[in-house]
């Protein structure tokens, strides 16, 4: 009965969050929350950049029913997480609603990169605050738990934060955030099975359906984005989830699950962090040297782009899985498969060659340097004409 309720909320989801597209395409336009075509950007006319707005729709409907299944037809099972009876709801909620308010704010308005980051803040503080902290992890070398005690909170802060910029950072090509966040939720998903925690594995079903249902508009050709209200909406929910899904488990590797699965991300936030820094650019400065620009110019389409990434993501999912599950040889034979496709992607699509011909190369010249050697040019150049006329 539990995977019927499962998929009750998934389905549901996923259907309220097709049925708002349309509408909310058409108040994205009203609002100018549209995406513009530039040298930066892959999409060829306008397109409406709201597409959070719909996915948030989804995600209250799944989380109506599941409280409507809770209350009034005893969706009850004996198994929760354990930081389930510590967790303030409510709270959690209040988090992911800031958070979409933000990234709805930014879509229609274009918010500076600090007070976009101050809402992120202040989202991930209101989780944290309701009792939802990466609080410990299970000892890898002796018995009980390493214990964070007040650094919990930055830690827990730290971590939701980090998940939704890694999520926003990929959200460069049609569907690629959303499948690879569908990717990632079903991943967790089953992880929260396995580890008998229903409150994470409810919330991954919601996600698949948001998910699912937007990529029928979302997939290239897109006819919307889901903007940064849908971006972080999913990275924060990401997130939230994960931490339901490991707290307080029993293996100290279950914490490589959302690691894992986020890995394409993450690979490519670090990457844009240490090429930009390495440029002298603002870390916030987008450039066109992310792993999906990448994959363009060795003459990919976008589909094909946004498979291939899928796939990754995948191949990191399965690895993280087995390596919470298995041990021994076989759990390094994963780590190595997801090691090892991992290093072949950033080593093939050049993502840190940029950044060590940058730090062999000298440095280029400044304007007041090139100025002195076009100065010292031209002078040298009078005195020849001088010594010729001389002559």
């Amino acid at each position: 009965m539990i995977w019927l309720h499962f998929g009750i909320a998934a389905a549901v989801a996923c259907v309220v969050t097709m049925a708002l597209v349309p509408p909310v395409r058409k108040l994205a336009f009203k609002l100018d929350a549209v995406d513009y075509p530039s040298e930066r950007r892959v999409n060829k006319k306008p397109t409406a950049r709201f597409g959070g707005v719909a996915m948030f729709g989804g995600l209250l409907a799944a989380l109506l029913v599941i409280w409507i299944g809770s209350e009034f037809f005893d969706w009850h099972y004996p198994l929760y997480s354990p930081v389930g009876r510590d967790v303030f709801y409510p709270g959690v909620f209040a988090g992911v609603v800031v958070i979409f308010l933000v990234g709805a704010a930014d879509d229609i308005w274009d918010l500076k990169p600090f007070h976009k980051l101050l809402g992120q803040l202040l989202a991930a503080l209101i989780v944290a605050c309701s009792g939802l902290l990466l609080s410990s992890i299970h000892n890898p070398i002796g018995p009980g738990y390493i214990e964070f005690g007040f650094w919990s909170y930055p830690i827990t802060i730290f971590y939701l934060v980090a998940f939704m910029n890694v999520i926003n950072l990929i959200d460069g090509l049609d569907g690629l955030a959303s499948g690879i966040t569908a990717i990632a939720a079903l991943t967790m998903f089953i992880f929260a099975v396995l580890t008998f925690r229903i409150d994470a594995a409810f919330l991954c079903a919601a996600l698949i359906g948001i998910c699912l249902g937007f990529l029928k508009f979302n997939f290239n050709p897109a006819s919307i984005f889901m903007g940064d209200s849908g971006s972080l909406l999913l990275g924060l929910s990401l997130g939230v989830v994960s931490l339901f899904a490991t707290t307080r488990s029993a293996l100290f590797v279950s914490l490589l699950v959302p690691i894992l699965v986020a890995g394409v991300p993450i690979i490519d936030t670090a990457s844009a962090i240490i090429r930009r820094t390495r440029a002298h650019q603002p870390i916030q400065q987008a450039d066109r040297g992310h792993i999906h620009h990448q994959l363009l110019k060795e003459g990919f389409s976008q589909r094909k782009t946004v498979l291939i990434m899928w796939g990754w993501t995948a191949v990191l999912a399965v690895s993280a899985i087995f390596i919470t599950e298995t041990d021994g040889v076989l759990r390094l034979v994963f780590v190595a498969i997801a090691a090892g496709i991992s290093t072949y992607f950033i080593v093939h699509l050049h993502l840190l060659g940029p950044v060590l011909r940058h730090h062999y190369d000298p440095r280029p010249a400044t304007g007041q340097r090139r100025a002195n050697e076009a100065f010292n040019k031209a002078m040298d150049s009078m005195e020849e004409d001088k010594e010729a006329h001389d002559d």
